[in-house]
């Protein structure tokens, strides 16, 4: 155990938070460093871990809102400053479908402050007709649509020793969501708000719960907490409905897989 390092860079939402910062993921593996989503304030919490976004190796949108996505111009323009370019390994940037006409409608706004060199940068897509593995070399990657936007998708990683994470990304309940966290080592699930303040579009801890028990995951990790669920017993709802081993993610947490 221990061969896969996740940190939780953002556990917050699009509200401004001292506590808590935009929704990002970090998993650290051999040369692997995978960003789950980019949220503000994402590109200082990398600096906080000592990894720097000339180590990224994999960019990985679950959606296109602005939480997710709202440092990736940033990211891309410190890209492009000359002593930081002349560090940067190549990388590849992946969403759901959608993916290219984002990073296009992006470049028609910023221009070439935002384009980088040729074999810097690859960008693809994870099509919505698919539910096979993309293959990366040293991991594997499902992704299945789930219950947020049109844009939306979930995450399996897959790992050569057979430790898999599953990040939800934005969702509601669905089928999509307990079928990708099947027998998971790690299912980091949105738990946006309390269950008396249900949304849709949105999990509370005790559906999330409910995912990770049909889903049978070895342990659940909570995450996306709107400030109303600073003032809820966040753990006590997800218990009504999951057993296992249960965190609540801060910011800079550190999980070993």
């Amino acid at each position: 155990m221990g061969k896969v390092k996740i940190t939780i860079l953002g556990s917050g939402t699009c509200v401004p938070s001292l506590k808590r910062g935009s929704p990002s993921i970090l998993i650290q593996t051999g040369d692997n460093n995978i960003l789950l989503d980019l949220g503000a304030g994402t590109i200082r919490r990398l600096l906080e871990t000592g990894i720097t976004i000339t180590e990224v190796t994999h960019l990985f949108f679950t959606h296109f809102h602005p939480d997710h996505t709202g440092e990736f111009v940033s990211f891309l323009f410190a890209t492009k400053y000359p002593e930081t370019y002349g560090r940067r390994i190549p990388f590849i940037v992946a969403g759901g479908r959608g993916m290219k006409d984002f990073f296009h409608g992006l470049r028609e706004v910023y221009g070439h402050w935002i384009e980088l060199e040729p074999g810097i940068m690859e960008l693809m897509e994870f099509g919505h007709d698919r539910s096979g593995h993309f293959d990366f070399g040293s991991f594997d990657v499902q992704a299945l649509p789930m219950k947020h936007i049109e844009s939306s998708i979930g995450f399996r990683i897959m790992f050569p020793d057979g430790i898999s994470v599953v990040y939800t990304g934005d969702t509601d309940f669905c089928e999509n969501a307990i079928t990708i966290a099947g027998g998971a080592d790690i299912l980091i699930c949105e738990s946006a708000l309390p269950d008396e303040l249900k949304i849709p579009g949105h999990l509370t801890p005790s559906l999330a719960g409910k995912i990770a028990t049909q889903a049978d995951v070895k342990q659940l990790v909570l995450t996306h907490f709107y400030p109303e669920c600073d003032s809820a017993d966040i753990e006590a709802q997800c218990r009504k409905t999951y057993d296992g081993p249960l965190i609540l993610a801060q910011d800079l947490m550190e999980i070993k897989v």
